[in-house]
């Protein structure tokens, strides 16, 4: 079922997860994933990363980069490759949030 951006904000921070992914099928990425992102600003959890996949027009990438997406991953995207790709932002993230403290 669907979700707005803040149900799922509220649900990663009370999960504590490394990440969100946000997958877009109707074209609602440009809306809805900033929206995301704002949420888990709002929430005090702005190292929550958001990726988004799903079908997404290569003109769009660059905007949701710009909005705070860690990363875009469109169809033919293989999950291998995508999956490392996950760790390796994760694992960054962590590096930043430990230097930090």
């Amino acid at each position: 079922s669907f979700q707005t951006p803040s149900e799922v904000a509220q649900q990663a921070v009370d999960a504590d997860v490394h990440v969100v992914g946000a997958s877009s099928l109707a074209a609602g990425h440009r809306t809805l994933v900033p929206e995301l992102i704002q949420a888990l600003k709002d929430l005090g959890r702005p190292d929550i990363l958001v990726i988004a996949g799903g079908v997404i027009p290569p003109q769009d990438y660059d905007f949701l980069m710009t909005s705070g997406v860690a990363a875009v991953f469109g169809p033919g995207t293989r999950i291998p490759v995508a999956a490392c790709d996950v760790l390796d932002l994760i694992t960054v993230s962590l590096a930043r949030r430990a230097a930090a403290n």
